[in-house]
Protein backbone atom coordinates (compact mmCIF):
# COMPACT_ATOMS: atom_id res chain seq x y z
CA UNK A 1 0.00 0.00 0.00
CA UNK A 2 2.94 2.33 0.66
CA UNK A 3 4.09 2.14 -2.99
CA UNK A 4 0.55 2.55 -4.31
CA UNK A 5 0.04 6.04 -2.78
CA UNK A 6 3.19 7.58 -4.36
CA UNK A 7 2.24 6.06 -7.73
CA UNK A 8 -1.24 7.60 -7.53
CA UNK A 9 0.27 10.97 -6.61
CA UNK A 10 2.74 10.70 -9.49
CA UNK A 11 -0.12 9.86 -11.89
CA UNK A 12 -2.23 12.81 -10.66
CA UNK A 13 0.78 15.12 -11.01
CA UNK A 14 1.41 13.88 -14.59
CA UNK A 15 -2.23 14.40 -15.56
CA UNK A 16 -2.24 17.94 -14.12
CA UNK A 17 1.01 18.81 -15.93
CA UNK A 18 -0.28 17.39 -19.20
CA UNK A 19 -3.58 19.29 -18.90
CA UNK A 20 -1.80 22.56 -18.22
CA UNK A 21 0.49 22.03 -21.19
CA UNK A 22 -2.43 21.49 -23.59
CA UNK A 23 -4.63 24.27 -22.21
CA UNK A 24 -5.32 26.95 -24.78
CA UNK A 25 -5.70 30.58 -23.88
CA UNK A 26 -7.73 33.09 -25.79
CA UNK A 27 -5.80 36.08 -26.99
CA UNK A 28 -7.62 39.30 -27.65
CA UNK A 29 -6.70 41.22 -30.74
CA UNK A 30 -7.73 44.60 -32.03
CA UNK A 31 -8.80 43.16 -35.38
CA UNK A 32 -12.54 42.82 -35.78
CA UNK A 33 -14.25 40.31 -38.04
CA UNK A 34 -15.36 43.11 -40.34
CA UNK A 35 -11.83 44.30 -41.12
CA UNK A 36 -9.98 40.99 -40.73
CA UNK A 37 -8.17 39.85 -43.87
CA UNK A 38 -9.90 36.92 -45.59
CA UNK A 39 -7.90 33.80 -44.92
CA UNK A 40 -7.75 30.90 -47.33
CA UNK A 41 -9.09 27.68 -45.90
CA UNK A 42 -8.76 24.01 -46.68
CA UNK A 43 -6.08 21.35 -46.56
CA UNK A 44 -3.79 23.32 -48.86
CA UNK A 45 -3.19 25.94 -46.20
CA UNK A 46 -2.38 23.69 -43.24
CA UNK A 47 1.25 24.04 -42.16
CA UNK A 48 3.06 20.73 -41.63
CA UNK A 49 6.84 20.54 -41.78
CA UNK A 50 7.13 16.89 -40.73
CA UNK A 51 5.10 14.90 -43.26
CA UNK A 52 6.20 13.93 -46.75
CA UNK A 53 5.38 16.93 -48.99
CA UNK A 54 2.12 16.65 -50.90
CA UNK A 55 1.79 17.33 -54.63
CA UNK A 56 1.18 21.06 -54.15
CA UNK A 57 4.11 21.48 -51.75
CA UNK A 58 6.42 19.76 -54.24
CA UNK A 59 5.41 22.24 -56.94
CA UNK A 60 5.72 25.22 -54.58
CA UNK A 61 9.22 24.16 -53.55
CA UNK A 62 10.38 23.55 -57.12
CA UNK A 63 12.35 26.29 -58.89
CA UNK A 64 10.99 25.04 -62.23
CA UNK A 65 7.25 25.28 -61.45
CA UNK A 66 6.63 28.95 -60.60
CA UNK A 67 4.18 29.39 -63.49
CA UNK A 68 2.26 26.25 -62.52
CA UNK A 69 1.97 27.42 -58.92
CA UNK A 70 0.81 30.89 -60.03
CA UNK A 71 -1.81 29.25 -62.27
CA UNK A 72 -3.01 26.95 -59.45
CA UNK A 73 -3.35 29.98 -57.17
CA UNK A 74 -5.14 32.06 -59.83
CA UNK A 75 -7.64 29.23 -60.44
CA UNK A 76 -7.93 28.65 -56.66
CA UNK A 77 -7.55 24.86 -57.02
CA UNK A 78 -4.88 24.43 -54.34
CA UNK A 79 -7.04 22.06 -52.31
CA UNK A 80 -7.41 19.70 -55.29
CA UNK A 81 -3.66 19.02 -55.19
CA UNK A 82 -3.53 18.19 -51.50
CA UNK A 83 -6.49 15.83 -51.29
CA UNK A 84 -5.78 12.56 -49.57
CA UNK A 85 -5.42 10.91 -52.94
CA UNK A 86 -3.59 9.09 -54.12
CA UNK A 87 -3.11 11.47 -57.03
CA UNK A 88 -0.92 11.47 -60.08
CA UNK A 89 -0.07 15.04 -61.07
CA UNK A 90 1.54 15.91 -64.39
CA UNK A 91 3.43 19.13 -63.65
CA UNK A 92 4.53 21.19 -66.67
CA UNK A 93 7.75 23.13 -66.18
CA UNK A 94 8.05 26.89 -66.59
CA UNK A 95 9.66 26.20 -69.98
CA UNK A 96 6.58 24.21 -71.02
CA UNK A 97 4.35 27.17 -70.18
CA UNK A 98 6.72 29.53 -72.00
CA UNK A 99 6.32 27.39 -75.15
CA UNK A 100 2.60 28.24 -75.32
CA UNK A 101 1.62 31.00 -77.75
CA UNK A 102 2.54 34.45 -76.48
CA UNK A 103 -0.03 35.91 -74.09
CA UNK A 104 -1.74 32.56 -73.36
CA UNK A 105 -0.69 32.32 -69.71
CA UNK A 106 -1.34 36.00 -69.05
CA UNK A 107 -4.84 35.63 -70.51
CA UNK A 108 -5.63 32.44 -68.57
CA UNK A 109 -4.76 33.88 -65.15
CA UNK A 110 -7.28 36.72 -65.55
CA UNK A 111 -10.21 36.39 -63.11
CA UNK A 112 -12.73 36.07 -65.95
CA UNK A 113 -10.89 32.95 -67.20
CA UNK A 114 -10.71 31.20 -63.82
CA UNK A 115 -13.06 28.36 -64.87
CA UNK A 116 -11.13 27.66 -68.09
CA UNK A 117 -7.83 27.69 -66.21
CA UNK A 118 -9.21 25.35 -63.53
CA UNK A 119 -10.36 22.94 -66.26
CA UNK A 120 -6.87 22.93 -67.83
CA UNK A 121 -5.20 22.35 -64.45
CA UNK A 122 -7.57 19.52 -63.53
CA UNK A 123 -6.66 17.92 -66.87
CA UNK A 124 -3.18 17.47 -65.35
CA UNK A 125 -4.46 15.36 -62.42
CA UNK A 126 -5.36 11.66 -62.44
CA UNK A 127 -6.73 9.67 -59.49
CA UNK A 128 -4.30 6.98 -58.38
CA UNK A 129 -0.59 6.65 -57.75
CA UNK A 130 0.61 5.82 -61.27
CA UNK A 131 4.31 5.15 -61.67
CA UNK A 132 5.92 5.32 -65.11
CA UNK A 133 5.89 1.51 -65.32
CA UNK A 134 2.13 1.47 -64.73
CA UNK A 135 1.61 4.29 -67.24
CA UNK A 136 3.32 2.24 -69.98
CA UNK A 137 0.53 -0.34 -69.64
CA UNK A 138 -2.32 2.14 -70.19
CA UNK A 139 -3.87 3.63 -73.34
CA UNK A 140 -5.68 6.58 -71.74
CA UNK A 141 -6.20 8.19 -68.37
CA UNK A 142 -9.37 9.60 -66.84
CA UNK A 143 -8.50 13.06 -65.60
CA UNK A 144 -9.97 15.11 -62.72
CA UNK A 145 -11.87 17.30 -65.21
CA UNK A 146 -13.82 14.23 -66.43
CA UNK A 147 -11.95 14.03 -69.74
CA UNK A 148 -9.38 11.56 -71.03
CA UNK A 149 -5.76 12.03 -72.05
CA UNK A 150 -4.03 9.56 -74.38
CA UNK A 151 -0.98 7.58 -73.28
CA UNK A 152 1.55 6.36 -75.83
CA UNK A 153 4.71 4.38 -75.27
CA UNK A 154 7.76 5.71 -77.13
CA UNK A 155 11.09 3.93 -76.68
CA UNK A 156 9.64 2.13 -73.65
CA UNK A 157 8.64 5.37 -71.91
CA UNK A 158 5.12 6.74 -71.39
CA UNK A 159 4.19 9.91 -73.29
CA UNK A 160 1.14 11.61 -71.81
CA UNK A 161 -0.88 13.65 -74.29
CA UNK A 162 2.32 14.33 -76.23
CA UNK A 163 4.28 15.32 -73.10
CA UNK A 164 7.43 13.49 -72.01
CA UNK A 165 7.99 12.70 -68.36
CA UNK A 166 11.38 14.17 -67.46
CA UNK A 167 11.33 13.41 -63.73
CA UNK A 168 9.11 11.82 -61.09
CA UNK A 169 8.83 12.76 -57.41
CA UNK A 170 6.96 10.72 -54.80
CA UNK A 171 4.53 12.80 -52.77
CA UNK A 172 2.73 12.20 -49.50
CA UNK A 173 -0.53 11.93 -51.45
CA UNK A 174 0.67 10.34 -54.69
CA UNK A 175 3.27 11.15 -57.31
CA UNK A 176 4.29 14.17 -59.37
CA UNK A 177 5.55 13.57 -62.91
CA UNK A 178 7.40 16.58 -64.28
CA UNK A 179 6.46 17.01 -67.94
CA UNK A 180 7.84 19.08 -70.81
CA UNK A 181 4.51 20.22 -72.28
CA UNK A 182 1.28 21.78 -71.02
CA UNK A 183 -1.64 19.40 -71.51
CA UNK A 184 -4.60 21.12 -73.14
CA UNK A 185 -7.94 19.33 -72.86
CA UNK A 186 -9.81 18.57 -76.06
CA UNK A 187 -12.77 20.81 -76.77
CA UNK A 188 -16.08 19.52 -75.42
CA UNK A 189 -17.32 19.03 -78.99
CA UNK A 190 -14.60 16.46 -79.75
CA UNK A 191 -15.39 14.24 -76.77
Amino acid sequence: MKTFKPLVLLFVFAVVCYSCKNETKEVQTTTTEANAPKQKTGQAFIQDDEATPNCLQIAINSPDHKTLVAAVQAAQVENALVNVGPLTVFAPTDAAFAALPEGTVENLVKPENKETLANILKYHVTPGNLSTSILTKLKKLGQANNQYVQVEVVDGKPVIGGANIIASVKAGNGIVHVIDKVLLPPSKASN
